[in-house]
């Protein structure tokens, strides 16, 4: 994938299916499509993308442009047949996944003779079968389907190569941690963002602006701060940048114009004279329920598909010796002094932009259990979470 100018330019990916039959729809809706969206396509249907020019013309550009094409030759439909037959003729094999329900399968113990199947002159291609009443599987085996057919197609092969931009990132590592060294010590909370399968060219002008509403207002430095003096960001070639050393507290991010983002910013706990040698469960919580809606602010401001996949790496170091506390009311929680004989922890997820608000408590806890578990196995009650992450999103300032 790939925006430049504003305009959305993602591997794109064709349907092929009976239309109007409900059955049908519920399979394309529930297996089909998630399946196409998990490997990074935006799936076209000709009944739901037409845009009123002459049908068959419009069929044909979607067959040539689409990189994957689901062909489903459930009941026989004349039109599939042919649209698949073209799809041959431009050589497109590779590119297609044929598919049909089990009872078009000869060999199915639902098969009735005379009733509806695989055409001769398909027969012997390899289809995949789904069960009406199994659509979860159908799903499943179809993404797996789709990641094998990826790697004969030379155009579009997202895993043969990292998302991340390692030389950007160590660029910009080695000037943060100098400063964070020279100015705080050595304890941190570095973040990472990037786009899985799609790549922006965002001007710098309009980077600072998404920088400026995607800020959290609530006690304390928001991630991503954007402050109106010397501390302002500033442009780079490729991005944007700034350093902000406060008392206790430094702070360094940039954002790049393809969209990757990287923070690393001293302890919140270091500010604080009881902070000293500690880590505060209740304040590590809120720092990463910030970090998450963060993204979502940030990227929506940069009119980011909802449905564009991210990955977001949560580091947090110099926690060696540190003994793990609160730092509000909740010090009933540890019942004994903790202490870390790891040095870092870091931890990486992938989500939708979508996903991110409803399933805000579980991602909050894939990240914070792998960082609690260092301080002599603290678990945190899902309630006690739950209370921290929702008291946080509610008393929130945007």
């Amino acid at each position: 994938m790939y925006i430049k100018g504003g305009a959305c330019l993602m591997a794109q990916a064709f349907i092929i299916m009976q239309i109007g039959n409900p059955d049908l729809d519920t399979v394309c809706e529930k297996a089909i499509v998630p399946a196409l969206k998990a490997c990074g396509f935006v799936p076209k249907r000709v009944d739901k993308h037409t845009e009123g020019r002459l049908l068959k013309s419009e069929i044909v550009g979607f067959i040539e442009s689409s990189d994957i094409i689901i062909a489903d030759l459930t009941n026989e439909r004349p039109n599939c047949y042919l649209e698949v037959g073209y799809a041959m003729g431009l050589d497109k094999f590779r590119n297609l996944i044929l598919t049909s329900r089990e009872d078009h399968d000869s060999d199915s113990p639902n098969y009735k003779k005379g009733g509806p199947k695989i055409h001769f002159d398909l027969s012997g291609y390899d289809i995949l079968f789904w069960d009406p009443n199994n659509i979860a599987k159908f799903k499943e085996e179809l993404e797996k389907r789709i990641k094998r057919r990826l790697a004969t197609i030379t155009p579009y092969m997202p895993s043969s190569s990292s998302p991340w931009d390692e030389e950007w990132i160590s660029e910009h590592q080695s000037i943060a941690f100098t400063g964070l060294k020279k100015y705080t010590g050595n304890r941190f909370m570095e973040i990472l963002m990037t786009l899985r399968d799609l790549k922006l060219d965002i001007p710098q002008g309009e980077l600072l602006h998404a920088t400026e509403n995607a800020m959290i207002h609530t006690i304390g430095w928001p991630i991503g701060v954007v402050l109106d003096n010397i501390n302002r960001p500033k442009p780079k070639t490729d991005g944007i940048v700034t350093e902000i050393n406060f008392k206790e507290h430094y702070d360094y991010w940039a954002l790049k114009k393809d969209g990757t983002f990287y923070l690393l910013r001293s302890l919140f706990e270091d500010i604080y004279e009881q902070g000293q040698g500690c880590v505060f469960f209740d304040t590590r919580i809120v720092q990463i329920t910030e970090a998450l809606l963060y993204a979502v602010r940030l990227y929506s401001n940069l009119k980011v598909p909802i449905d564009t996949r991210i990955l977001i790496r949560i580091r947090h170091g110099g926690l060696e010796d540190n003994i793990l506390t609160a730092g509000g009311e909740r010090q009933f929680a540890v019942i004994f002094p903790r202490k870390s004989t790891e040095d870092e922890v870091c931890t990486q997820v992938e989500t939708t932009i979508e996903r991110i608000e409803p399933d805000l408590v579980d991602l909050v806890q894939k990240f914070i259990q792998p960082l609690f578990v260092v301080f002599e196995f603290f678990e945190i009650d899902r309630k006690v979470l739950e209370d921290i992450v929702n008291k946080f999103v509610a008393g929130r300032v945007t």
